[in-house]
């Protein structure tokens, strides 16, 4: 969204007013993956939506960059994680020669829980972890987005949608470049004290 009017800044006495009124251009959707062990974004993919087929691309175009290493990928519980295109994508991918079945009805591909088990299964090369639901702080490139929103989005004021693209790209390779480093992991598992 663009600001409607400047933001007037800050003078003595008186703090920096943002407009609170906006002009809209439109969405983009933003799909990054999240080096653990360097604390960089990796394969950012920025479209206008977030299908089953944007997100077996982006996983497609990640696996790409080492088409023979092992990958892991931390997501959530969104069903596009859990497609039909991706069980297809990793069973083509890890040479896993079965019949998936058909989607709704039976095999693997007949319901989600079957196709989270497949995509989950720790013996293939390119598996997936799941994390519980409303837990999405136990995913780092949560913590990455988080840090995306307030150092770049909060304040903005974007004229269109490629400006906003121009600007994603240019902060994450500052990010890389400049800030990134593993984030250090303290929760210890214990419940919350309140």
């Amino acid at each position: 969204m663009e600001r409607k009017y400047p933001t007037l800044p800050p003078r003595p006495g008186l703090q920096e007013r943002i407009e609170f009124e906006y002009i809209r251009h439109g969405t983009l959707c933003l799909m990054a993956n999240w080096d653990v062990a360097k604390g960089r974004v990796r394969e950012a993919t920025i479209g206008p939506t977030r299908t089953e087929e944007d997100f077996v691309a982006h996983v497609k175009m990640t696996v790409d960059t080492d088409s023979e290493a092992g990958w892991v990928f931390v997501v959530d519980q969104l069903d596009t994680h859990m497609s039909e295109g991706l069980v297809r994508l990793v069973a083509s991918r890890c040479n896993i020669d079965v019949d998936l079945g058909i989607k709704g009805r039976r095999g693997i591909l007949k319901s989600m829980r079957r196709r989270k088990e497949f995509l989950a299964d720790a013996s293939h090369r390119i598996r997936f972890v799941y994390t519980p639901r409303h837990c999405s702080w136990l995913n780092q490139v949560e913590i990455w987005f988080s840090i995306l929103a307030r150092r770049l989005l909060k304040r903005s004021s974007f004229s269109s949608l490629d400006d906003l693209r121009d600007r994603l790209i240019a902060f994450i390779r500052y990010f890389n470049s400049v800030l990134a480093k593993p984030f250090k992991w303290t929760y210890t598992g214990r419940p919350l004290q309140a």
